[in-house]
């Protein structure tokens, strides 16, 4: 029998083990679908130190002023705007300094743009009119590895100058292993529903961008121990949270903790040097300022974790 139609895509190809689903009773999908999922961390370690050498570069873009660019089409493109979304209010990051770019624009978010990935020329557009650069980090996302759109954001930006990375779920082709400076490949495996790169492969590009941000930030000196030291407190939980973290670290009470958040104009981290160094608040802007924002070397270690 021929096999020119086997995709030569490993996220395109058909699970054997999902082949009778469509004959399966509501549990045993949901069995199914667990058991797949259950081997995607396993994948993502498989790439531990390509993805700690993108974070390396991450972090000297954001110590050089520069940005982390991410992306992508359809799910890889709305993973990287979701990603990109979150770091502002846990990290305390300006909206400008992590950007999610998605094929099709804003609309395809919420719908499918079609024949958006396949627009080379879009591709092209957005790192021109991004103004990437030396200083920035791209990121292209692609679970098959071949979508057109962010191999040409790849192919400008390295022209621009930037260091780029690549996101994918199948092993690449030489021209774009060639186009990056990380490759970071996840072989998840073919989906439960053959082609629905919505499933394994989006679960592990989450957790790949989940770790390249936090690991970033974390690098930036933005935690403090396992803490959330620059969060942004945009509601009511976040303003609960930063007390209780000021509480914690400093041992002030509530009342206290709600003044010295007020005097340091929201900023935990500020807040914490002030209150454990005995400082107003320029002086502790300037220890935090020589020390690289990393608050040990400042103030010591955190406070142990209390049991649960």
């Amino acid at each position: 029998m021929p096999d020119d139609d086997q995709d030569p895509r490993l996220t395109e190809r058909r699970n054997p083990l999902t082949s009778t689903i469509d004959t399966a009773t509501a549990l045993e999908i949901v069995d199914l679908v667990g058991a797949e999922d259950a081997t995607v961390p396993a994948a993502v370690a498989g790439a531990r130190a390509e993805i700690a050498r993108a974070i390396d570069l991450i972090e000297a873009a954001f110590r050089a002023a520069g940005r982390l660019l991410y992306v992508g089409a359809g799910t890889s493109g709305r993973l990287g705007v979701l990603d990109a979304a979150e770091c502002p209010p846990t990290f305390g990051t300006p909206p400008e300094m992590v950007v999610g770019i998605i094929a099709g624009g804003l609309p395809a978010l919420i719908k499918s743009i079609e024949g958006a990935e396949d627009d080379v020329n879009a591709g092209l557009g957005e790192m021109d009119a991004r103004r990437v650069g030396p200083n920035d980090v791209v990121v292209g996302i692609a679970a098959s590895g071949t979508t057109p759109y962010v191999r040409a954001a790849l192919s400008r930006a390295q022209t621009l100058g930037a260091r780029t990375v690549l996101v994918s779920m199948s092993e690449p082709s030489r021209l774009l292993r060639e186009t990056c400076d990380v490759c970071i490949v996840v072989p998840v495996g073919p989906e439960v529903v053959t082609g629905s790169t919505r499933m394994k492969s989006g679960t592990a590009t989450k957790l790949v961008l989940n770790t390249l941000t936090t690991g970033a930030m974390i690098r930036l000196g933005k935690i403090y121990g396992n803490l959330m030291i620059d969060l942004r407190a945009w509601n009511d939980k976040l303003v609960d949270r930063s007390q209780r973290i000021l509480m914690e670290t400093t041992g002030l009470d509530r009342d206290h903790s709600r003044a010295a958040l007020e005097a340091a104009d929201g900023s935990v981290k500020t807040a914490i040097v002030m209150a454990r160094r005995g400082v107003g608040r320029d002086e502790a802007e300037r220890l935090l300022e020589t020390h690289a924002g990393r608050l040990r070397t400042i103030v010591g270690d955190p406070p142990p974790v209390r049991p649960a």
